[in-house]
């Protein structure tokens, strides 16, 4: 068999065992030991690079690389955080990164062809739940007087956006724009920040084939904020609130420069979050070194959540560290051991903000994808109506429970999961789902019946024409 030398620079990320292993193989000119070596043989690709952005919810790779799940497999990996969102899809499209924690919006974006025009598909949902909404001391100030108060003077949760309409029109009146902060155009914090708005009738804005600001007929302007920078742009006062993930709300209770107002477990129970996705030739080229990352994943899920969330500590002990998350531990630990703190000192139990495998949560149920397409569809980035085949059809292209199962059944044989762990007879469609902020029902299989429903957004036929929604 061919010998071969590994270079020390290949395994900056690593795990010290791996680079140990790597490094004492390279001094010595020899192979790797045989167990690796014996399952590396198997892979098409074993040394892999994957990309993240610095937020809470890349944990389930910090914790397949830290615990050694990759290398059980054959792998090699290293992990590169990104600049932003886009960079991390670029260089995932062009070969630069072998796959990445990624919005769940980004596969069906690029695949629908909003933005970068890729096939670009996920077999891996990285978690549940895990955003927040937060708004500057100014606008809870100007809020918190209106709020229901519980019988200790604390608000009751879950604040709605109504309360914070009187504050809009204040601005309005004032003339000054209400601007809010989200990630990406196609990531969760969009849509969601979206939804909690006009659920209480502030329009979030629309998007159009020549208008991609989504800003058309807007109550509130919306625009993109890389993560890390969101508590920054809000203490600047350039935004006067934001969305985003964990650890950046309680950052900005640490600091008190805002107040996170809902998070997004209470705008929808148990939502969809981060895949891990990897383009479509990729995964066609390298298929058991795919199941072989999905395997690894699997397992990182299980961890986090095993024996009620008893290693969450742990978790947020290694992804404090700098190459990963590189936030204070008190500051992770807030959300993702159970709790999260509101309004400075209102710490309350959300045992659930952080989900990332029971309720079959590594699951990549097509009724999820299906629900950020009718969202796309709400607000303009898909500007013509499809019918409900479309929205499955695409769904299925992008998500792959296919893979999935086939890496599940992998474990299952291993004897590192059982059979019971994995939702084998669904049809990829959640039961519909009424634990919504507006109580509207949402049902995967009818779309276009969901997005009629919803009282502020495109429907049917509708479109944006310049400044108008008009009907074909």
């Amino acid at each position: 068999m061919t010998k071969r030398i590994i270079s020390p620079v290949r395994h900056f990320g690593a795990t010290r065992r791996q680079a140990l292993i790597g490094g004492a193989a390279a001094a010595l000119g020899i192979a790797r030991p045989a167990v690796v070596r014996a399952e590396a043989a198997k892979l098409e690709k074993d040394t892999l690079k994957l990309g993240f952005i610095k937020l809470t919810d890349m944990v389930p790779l910090a914790i397949a690389q830290e615990k050694g799940f990759f290398e059980d497999e054959g792998l090699f990996v290293t992990l590169e955080p990104q600049a932003n969102w886009k960079v991390l899809l670029d260089r995932t499209i062009d070969g630069a990164l072998d796959g990445a924690h990624m919005l769940a919006g980004q596969p069906l974006g690029a695949t629908i062809g909003f933005g970068t025009k890729a096939d670009v598909i996920t077999a891996f949902s990285m978690d549940l739940n895990g955003n927040g909404i937060t708004v500057s001391n100014e606008v809870w100030s100007m809020m918190k007087p209106g709020l229901p108060k519980q019988p200790d003077g604390k608000p009751v949760h879950p604040i709605k956006a109504e309360y914070l309409k009187p504050v809009i029109d204040a601005f309005r009146g004032q003339g000054r724009a209400f601007k809010m902060g989200m990630v990406f155009p196609v990531s969760t914090h969009n849509y969601e920040l979206r939804y909690w708005l006009a659920s209480g009738g502030i329009h979030p804005g629309f998007y159009s084939a020549t208008d991609i600001t989504g800003q058309i007929l807007a109550d509130a302007l919306l625009s993109v904020t890389p993560p890390p920078q969101m508590p920054a742009t809000l203490e600047a006062g350039t935004i006067n609130g934001y969305c985003v993930g964990e650890p950046w709300n309680q950052q900005a209770v640490f600091k008190g420069i805002g107040v996170p107002v809902i998070t997004d477990y209470e705008i929808w129970k148990n939502n969809p979050e981060k895949v891990f996705g990897v383009t479509r030739a990729w995964a066609e080229k390298h298929p058991n070194t795919h199941l072989a990352v999905v395997k690894a994943l699997i397992r990182a899920a299980m961890w986090l959540d095993a024996n009620n969330d008893a290693n969450r500590p742990e978790a947020v002990k290694i992804i404090s560290k700098a190459e990963y998350v590189g936030a204070d531990q008190a500051v992770i630990a807030n959300s993702m051991t159970g709790t999260f703190e509101y309004e400075k000192g209102d710490k309350r139990p959300v045992a659930d903000f952080n989900v990332f495998f029971r309720y079959f949560a590594t699951y990549p149920y097509y009724s999820d994808a299906v629900w950020y397409l009718s969202q796309m569809r709400r607000w303009g980035q898909i500007t013509e109506g499809k019918p409900d085949a479309w929205y499955h059809d695409v769904a299925k292209k992008v998500y792959r429970p296919d893979i999935y199962l086939q890496a599940a059944k992998r474990l299952v044989s291993d004897g590192k999961a059982k059979e019971a762990d994995f939702p084998w007879t669904t049809d990829g469609f959640r039961p519909a789902t009424a634990e919504i902020i507006d109580g509207v029902s949402y049902d995967g299989r009818t779309p276009n019946a969901y997005i009629d429903s919803l009282k502020i957004g495109l429907k049917g036929s509708q479109r944006v024409d310049g400044l108008k929604v008009v009907s074909n």
